[in-house]
C-alpha cells in the first residue's frame, strides 16, 4: 500500500500537544510505558496461543529487547508479541478509545506541577515517547499474519500521522524514539538499564539489552552483538518477602495502578489449601477519579500460573472494595478461564472470599493500631474512601460484622472519627439504643430541632449525612446488642433517662392543649397524619416526624432527586407547647395561617422544601403587617 496520512482524533491532538510542550518532570517515565506495552503485547500472544499455538510461529521465547544507536540518536523497544495489523494501527495508535481522556486533560492543564507520571494513569502511554522523541517510528506484524502485511506508522507528534504496509519477517513491533535536542542523556546503556530496574525489574518477561565493553583504544564503551537480560525477569509477586524491599513494592504498585503516591497498606501472601493462589493486594493513598463508578472494572489483574489473563478481574473482588489494586495469581484455575468462568467457579469465589477478609484485616491493622501514625493513615483513607465501604454493609452479609466497627461518623461530640464502638463506650449508663440522625450536610444534622431533648440530657447523636447512610440503614439494625433508632421517627421514648417528673409534666400538656391539636389536626389534614405534643422539642415551636417503618424525609428527597418516585406517606407535626409561637395559637384569628407557618417551618429545618413559596411568603407577610 502507498503511503497514507491521516489525522490523528481531537483528543490524541490535545494530549499530544500537552506531552510535548507542558511535561518535563521525571522524563523517563516513557521507558516504563513502552516496556509494559511491550510486555503486554507478549502476554496478548500469550493467551491468544492458547487456542491458536501456530500464533508462535518459529519462536516461541517471548521477550522485550531495548537497543540505542547514539549516532542516529534513537531508541528502541521492540517485542515479538501480538504485534498490529494495518488497521489496528491505525485504530489504536490514532485514536483513543479508553474513557477517561478528558480528565487526564483536565488534570494536566489544571495541574502546575505538570507531572509525567500521570500520563500512564488514563490509558495513554504510548504517547509519553513524544516527551523525549520529536518523531517516532513504529514497525510491526501481527502474529500469523504474512510478512507482506507489515505496517509501518510514523508520526512527529502534531496534527497527523503517516501509515503504509511493509515486509517485515519478524513477529511483534519495534517502537523507535527519535530523540529531540538535549535528551542525549538517555542513549547510554547505564541509565536505560537503571530506568528498567527501576520501573520494570518485576515484568516476568526477559527484558534485553547488547553488552557492552570497554574499548580501550576508542576510550568508550562497545556494543557486542550478544543480549542479556537487564531485569530479575520473575514476577514480583513469586518472589520471597524477604528479597523484596520496601521501594521495590511501591514501584510496582506505581506501574500496575498509574498512581504518583506510595500506596496506604499492602499485603503480600501466598494461601495454600482447597485454593491455592498468591495475592499481593495494595490499598491506594487517594481516591481515583472514577471511583463513584460501580459499573467501573476491578482494579485486580488474574494471572494463571504466572500467565496474565485479565487486567480488570472484578470477580475476584466485590464492588465495594474496587479501589483495591493489586495481583491475584491462582494455580488451580485453568489458562482459558473467561468472565463467565469466573463468575461460576469455586475456586475463584474462594480467592474472593480470601482476598475480601485480608483487605478488611489491612483496615483493621489500621484502625486499631496503637500507633499514633497508623491510625492517622486510617482516618485518611476514611476522607476518601469511606462512603464505598458503607456500601459493604448492606452487600456483604458474612463480612457485616467487621465492616460495621471499620465504619466511622460524626456525632454531637465530635466531627469525625466516631465508631460504633467509641459510641457504645460512651453511652449513659440506662441509654438502651443507639441514636442517630441523617441530613443533606453536617450543619443541616447539628442544628436540627429533633436534637433539643438529646443535647439537654448530654446524650450523643450519630450525625449521618452522606447519601449512601439511608440505604445502609436498611440493612443495619443493632451494633453490640443495641437497636440503631433515628432520632426523627416515631415518638420519643427516652425510658429511665426520662424522670417521672417530666413524663408528668408531657402528658398535662398533651391533656390540656387538646383542643388547639384538634383545630391544628383539622388546619393539616392535608398535610400532616398527625399532631400531637412533642417530647423532643426545647427552644423550637414544632418539628416534623415520621413514624417507624415510613420512608424518612430525607430519603424521600434523595429518590425525587434521582429521578424515582417516593411512597407517598404523610408526616406528623410534633409541637412545642410552651413555645410562644405555639402558644399564640388559642384565641389568633389567623389560626390556620399560624399552623401552615408552623409546618413550613419545621419543613425548612429539617432541610425539606416547599411546595408552594409564594405561599409561605404571602402568610408571614400577612402576619407581620397584621
Amino acid at each position: 500500500m502507498d503511503k497514507k496520512t491521516l489525522s490523528f482524533q481531537a483528543e490524541v491532538k490535545q494530549i499530544l500537544h500537552l506531552v510535548t510542550h507542558s511535561l518535563y518532570s521525571n522524563k523517563e517515565i516513557f521507558l516504563r510505558e513502552l516496556v509494559s506495552n511491550a510486555s503486554d503485547a507478549c502476554d496478548k500472544l500469550r493467551f491468544e496461543a492458547l487456542n491458536n499455538p501456530t500464533l508462535f510461529e518459529d519462536a516461541p521465547n517471548l521477550d522485550v529487547r531495548i537497543a540505542f544507536d547514539a549516532a542516529a540518536k534513537t531508541i528502541t523497544i521492540t517485542d515479538n508479541g501480538i504485534g498490529l495489523s494495518l488497521d489496528e494501527a491505525v485504530a489504536n495508535l490514532g485514536t483513543i478509545a479508553k474513557s477517561g481522556t478528558r480528565e487526564f486533560m483536565a488534570a494536566l492543564e489544571g495541574d502546575k506541577k505538570k507531572d509525567a507520571q500521570l500520563i500512564g494513569q488514563f490509558g495513554v502511554g504510548f504517547y509519553s515517547g513524544f516527551i523525549v522523541a520529536d518523531r517516532i517510528t513504529v514497525e510491526s506484524r501481527r502474529a500469523g499474519a504474512p510478512a507482506e502485511e507489515g505496517v509501518r506508522w510514523s508520526s512527529e507528534g502534531a496534527g497527523d500521522f503517516e501509515v503504509e504496509t511493509i515486509t517485515r519477517a519478524a513477529r511483534g513491533t519495534s517502537v523507535t524514539l527519535h530523540l529531540r535536542e538535549g535528551e542525549e542523556e538517555f542513549l547510554s546503556g547505564w541509565k536505560l538499564k537503571s530506568v528498567v530496574g527501576k520501573y520494570s525489574d518485576h515484568i516476568s518477561l526477559p527484558v534485553l539489552m547488547q553488552k557492552e565493553e570497554w574499548d580501550a583504544e576508542a576510550s568508550k564503551q562497545v556494543l557486542k552483538d550478544e543480549w542479556a537480560p537487564v531485569n530479575k525477569a520473575a514476577a514480583l509477586w513469586t518472589r520471597s518477602k524477604s528479597e523484596i524491599t520496601a521501594e521495590q513494592y511501591t514501584e510496582f504498585y506505581k506501574q500496575i495502578s498509574y498512581d504518583t503516591e506510595a500506596p496506604l497498606a499492602f499485603t503480600h501472601n501466598r494461601v495454600e489449601g482447597r485454593s491455592e493462589y498468591t495475592q499481593l493486594l495494595y490499598i491506594p493513598a487517594k481516591a481515583p477519579f472514577d471511583l463513584w463508578n460501580r459499573d467501573k472494572r476491578g482494579g485486580v489483574k488474574l494471572y494463571v500460573k504466572r500467565v496474565f489473563i485479565m487486567d480488570d478481574a472484578e470477580a475476584l473482588m466485590p464492588v465495594y472494595l474496587r479501589f483495591v489494586k493489586g495481583v491475584i495469581d491462582s494455580a488451580d484455575l485453568p489458562l482459558n478461564v473467561s468472565r463467565e468462568l469466573l463468575q461460576e467457579s469455586r475456586d475463584v469465589k474462594a480467592i474472593r472470599e480470601g482476598s475480601t477478609k485480608r483487605v478488611l484485616g489491612m483496615l483493621e491493622g489500621l484502625a486499631d493500631n496503637e500507633d499514633a501514625g497508623e491510625k492517622a493513615k486510617y482516618v485518611a483513607f476514611w476522607k476518601d474512601f469511606g462512603v464505598v465501604l458503607k456500601e459493604g454493609v448492606g452487600e456483604d452479609h458474612a463480612n457485616q460484622e467487621r465492616l460495621v466497627k471499620l465504619l466511622r461518623f460524626a456525632s454531637t461530640h465530635a466531627d469525625e472519627g466516631v465508631s460504633l464502638t467509641d459510641y457504645v463506650s460512651r453511652m449513659k449508663e440506662s441509654q438502651e439504643a443507639v441514636y442517630y440522625i441523617t441530613a443533606d450536610s453536617l450543619a443541616a444534622a447539628k442544628n436540627s430541632p429533633q436534637l433539643e431533648i438529646f443535647r439537654k440530657k448530654g446524650i450523643e447523636v450519630l450525625l449521618l449525612i452522606d447519601r449512601v447512610d439511608e440505604w445502609m440503614l436498611s440493612h443495619l439494625y443493632e451494633f453490640d446488642g443495641k437497636a440503631l433508632q433515628s432520632v426523627a421517627k416515631g415518638a420519643v421514648d427516652l425510658g429511665k433517662l426520662q424522670d417521672e417528673g417530666e413524663k408528668k409534666q408531657a402528658e398535662e400538656a398533651a391533656t390540656a392543649f387538646k383542643p388547639v391539636l384538634d383545630r391544628l389536626k383539622e388546619a393539616l389534614k392535608d398535610r400532616a397524619k398527625d399532631v400531637r405534643v412533642t417530647t423532643r422539642l426545647v427552644d423550637s415551636p414544632a418539628c416534623l416526624v415520621v413514624e417507624e417503618g415510613d420512608m424518612s424525609g430525607h430519603l424521600a428527597r434523595m429518590l425525587k432527586q434521582a429521578g424515582q418516585s417516593a411512597p407517598k406517606s404523610l408526616p406528623t407535626l410534633e409541637v412545642n407547647a410552651e413555645h410562644a409561637l405555639v402558644k399564640r395559637l388559642d384565641g389568633s384569628g389567623h389560626f390556620d395561617e399560624l399552623a401552615n407557618i408552623l409546618f413550613d417551618q419545621a419543613l425548612l429545618a429539617e432541610g425539606g422544601q416547599l411546595e408552594d413559596p409564594a405561599a409561605y411568603v404571602r402568610r408571614v407577610n400577612a402576619l407581620l403587617v397584621g
